[in-house]
């Protein structure tokens, strides 16, 4: 599948503020966007007119960056949080946290849903005993992922887990640090995800 391969710290100096892309590098002073606070390129610092168009596809670029996605797969969740009961932009988030590799970033076993991805693909995770090495795997009330047993003693994930200290696990999910497994206790409301995003501001650009 197609992916985007280039700086990330370069998304985060686009979109003007921090999408958490790197782990240990966004806490730090090495992040980009704390020495360069404004977009790349010649015109990073010229002050762009803001018309409803931009704000919206700014909001939609920046929620796809954050979860790690091209167009034609956040599209894809968006039509499907459009066909579900309830409200859209709610719908989509939601569907965006239940993807196991944002599951096992939230959880700790990753620094950044990108390593999530990749431990994912590797076959470093188990859901309920089995492995599932798909990042896109949506999980459900009572689910419980594990890091596989062979995969204990990886030192990303390690160092994961240090790096989790800093951060707390939402209350949609329970967190079994010593096991190096988690269970998935309801499906998360919007209060309970912790991203700064106007969901209203996607729904109103894909209306369109």
């Amino acid at each position: 599948m197609a992916r985007y391969t280039g700086a990330d710290c370069r998304l985060c100096r686009r979109e003007g503020e921090k999408l958490f892309l790197k782990g240990d590098r966004c806490f730090g002073d090495k992040c980009a966007i704390e020495r360069r606070p404004y977009p790349p390129g010649q015109a990073g610092k010229k002050r762009p007119r803001d018309s409803e168009y931009r704000i919206q596809l700014r909001e939609k670029q920046k929620t796809k960056r954050m979860y790690g996605m091209l167009e034609k797969q956040f599209r894809s969740y968006y039509e499907l949080a459009s066909r579900q009961s309830g409200v859209t932009g709610a719908n989509l988030l939601r569907l965006l946290e239940i993807r196991l590799d944002n599951v096992v970033y939230r959880l700790g076993f990753a620094k950044s849903r990108d390593e999530a991805r990749q431990i994912v693909r590797h076959g470093h995770i188990f859901v309920n005993g089995k492995r599932v090495d798909i990042p896109s795997y949506r999980v459900k009330p009572g689910d419980l992922i594990a890091v596989a047993p062979k995969s204990k003693d990886l030192l990303v994930v390690k160092a994961a887990i240090v790096a989790s200290e800093r951060s707390s696990v939402p209350g949609w999910l329970e967190v079994d640090i010593e096991k190096l497994q988690g269970s998935v206790i309801a499906l998360p409301e919007r209060d309970q995800i912790d991203i700064t995003v106007r969901e209203h501001l996607i729904v109103e650009l894909y209306s369109k």
